[in-house]
C-alpha cells in the first residue's frame, strides 16, 4: 500500500511505525473473512481492511470524524486477521496507534470519558474492583436485569502448595482474575506443585497494563508495565525459571512489555529479559505432562473456547486441546472456533449490542453437540460465557486438576 504520511505524523515515532504496518498491506482482503464485525454488519469499515484505510486516511491528514472512531471503536482487536493475513500485517499495533491519534482529535461526549476513565481506574486494581464488585453483589436484587447477569458467583480461592522445590516460576496475580475467578491460579499452583515446580508471587505486582493500553491510555499502561517489572525483578535476579500467566489476555500483553518499553533506556533491557520469560501456562505443562499423565475413566465432554488472545495473539491454537484430549476428556468440536466471544476485555461494556450478538452466536456454537461443561482460557471470557449459558463454564488448568488429583 502506498502511503503519503502528513508532516505531523512523519517524524514521529507512530507515524513511522503505522507507516511501516500501512506498507505490508497488499489490499487482499482476506481479513475481512475472519473479522467477526465484518460478518455481522458487512460493512467494509468495519473490516480490519476498512479500519486500515481510515487510519492512512487520518495519517494522511484527511478529516476525521465521529464516525472514524466509531469504526475503530467496533474493532473486538481479536487479531483473527493477522492469522489469516499472508502478508504478516501487524494490524493490532496499528489499530491502538490509530485509535490514539482519533481520540486526540475527535472528543467523546462526557459520558463516555467518564465511563472509560473509570473503566481504567477501577479495573486494573484489584482492591477497588473488588469493593466496586462486593457493593454490586449487595444491591443486586434492585440491579437492571443487564447488570445482574454480569455479576460474577463468589469463587472462594482454594488451598496455595507450601512445598519448597528446586524449580521456581513466578506467576502473574493480575486484577480481574484475582477477584472474580482466584481458584484458576491456585489450582495451576497446585498442578505445578506435583509437577515439581514452586509457584512465587510478587505481591506489589498487579494488572497487565493491556485495560488501559486498549483505551486510548498507553502511558498509564506504560506506568502499570513498570511497576510489575519493577515487582518481579528480584525475583527474576535470583533466577525463576519463568513468569506463568494464566489468562491469555494478559500473556499476550506481558510478552509484548519488551516492544512497548523499546524505546526507553531505563527498562528496555528489563523488558525484553520478562518477554523472554513470560509463559503461558499451557506452553510449561504442554512438556511437562506425558501419556503416563492419562486418566482412566470416565471424564465429561468438554467444549473448549479458545479465546482470540491464545489462538490469534500467542498463537497456541491446539495447545489446550491436546492436553485435555491426552488426559482423557472428550473435546466435541466447535463451529467457528477462530471467532471471538465478544467479551474482548472491555468491549462487552463499552459495546453490549455487538458483544451480545457476538456471544449467542458462541453459545450456540459450543452447546451444539451437548458438552457437559465449556472449558476456556482467559477470564474475560469466562465470566462473559458464564453469564449466558446453563453449564459450568471453568478455566482449563482446573480440569487439569481434575484429572490429575481426583
Amino acid at each position: 500500500m502506498q502511503t503519503h504520511i502528513s508532516d505531523k505524523y512523519r517524524n514521529t515515532a507512530d507515524g513511522q511505525e503505522a507507516d511501516q504496518i500501512l506498507r505490508s498491506c497488499v489490499h487482499c482482503g482476506f481479513c475481512a473473512a475472519t473479522c467477526p464485525t465484518y460478518q455481522l454488519l458487512n460493512d467494509e469499515l468495519d473490516s480490519p481492511r476498512g479500519r486500515i484505510y481510515l487510519i492512512k486516511q487520518v495519517l494522511e491528514g484527511a478529516p476525521v470524524s465521529a464516525r472514524t472512531q466509531l469504526h475503530l471503536d467496533r474493532c473486538l482487536t481479536c487479531r483473527a486477521c493477522e492469522t489469516t493475513c499472508p502478508s504478516g500485517v501487524k494490524y493490532g499495533r496499528l489499530v491502538d496507534i490509530g485509535r490514539n491519534i482519533v481520540a486526540q482529535l475527535v472528543p467523546r461526549s462526557p459520558i463516555t470519558r467518564l465511563q472509560r476513565h473509570l473503566l481504567r481506574r477501577i479495573l486494573p486494581y484489584a482492591w477497588r474492583f473488588r469493593a466496586l464488585l462486593y457493593l454490586g453483589r449487595r444491591l443486586r436484587p434492585f440491579l437492571p436485569a443487564t447488570l445482574r447477569i454480569k455479576l460474577p458467583p463468589v469463587q472462594k480461592p482454594g488451598n496455595w502448595p507450601t512445598r519448597s522445590h528446586q524449580r521456581k516460576m513466578l506467576i502473574l496475580q493480575g486484577c480481574v482474575q484475582s477477584v472474580t475467578t482466584p481458584n484458576t491460579n491456585d489450582a495451576a499452583t497446585r498442578v505445578l506443585d506435583k509437577l515439581g515446580i514452586q509457584t512465587l508471587l510478587a505481591p506489589s505486582a498487579g494488572c497487565c497494563g493491556a485495560v488501559s493500553q486498549h483505551l486510548d491510555a498507553p502511558e498509564h499502561a506504560l506506568t502499570l508495565i513498570r511497576k510489575n517489572i519493577d515487582a518481579w525483578w528480584p525475583l527474576i535476579e535470583q533466577g525463576v525459571e519463568a513468569i506463568i500467566v494464566t489468562a491469555s489476555g494478559c500473556g499476550v500483553m506481558v510478552k509484548e512489555y519488551a516492544y512497548l518499553l523499546r524505546h526507553d533506556t531505563a527498562y528496555a533491557g528489563k523488558a525484553a529479559r520478562v518477554t523472554e520469560l513470560t509463559r503461558d501456562i499451557c506452553e510449561v505443562l504442554r512438556p511437562e505432562l506425558s501419556t503416563r499423565h492419562k486418566v482412566n475413566g470416565s471424564l465429561p465432554r468438554v467444549a473448549f473456547h479458545s479465546p482470540c488472545t491464545l489462538q490469534h495473539g500467542l498463537r497456541l491454537n491446539g495447545v489446550v486441546e491436546n492436553i485435555l484430549s491426552d488426559l482423557g476428556y472428550t473435546l466435541v468440536p466447535v463451529a467457528d472456533a477462530h471467532l471471538c466471544c465478544g467479551s474482548s476485555g472491555t468491549y462487552s461494556l463499552l459495546q453490549p449490542e455487538l458483544s451480545q450478538r457476538l456471544l449467542a452466536n458462541k453459545v450456540a456454537a459450543l452447546t451444539q453437540h451437548q458438552p457437559q461443561l465449556i472449558a476456556t482460557a482467559n477470564v474475560g471470557c469466562q465470566l462473559h460465557l458464564a453469564g449466558d449459558l446453563d453449564r459450568p463454564v471453568r478455566h482449563w488448568i482446573e480440569l487439569v486438576e481434575s484429572a490429575l488429583m481426583p
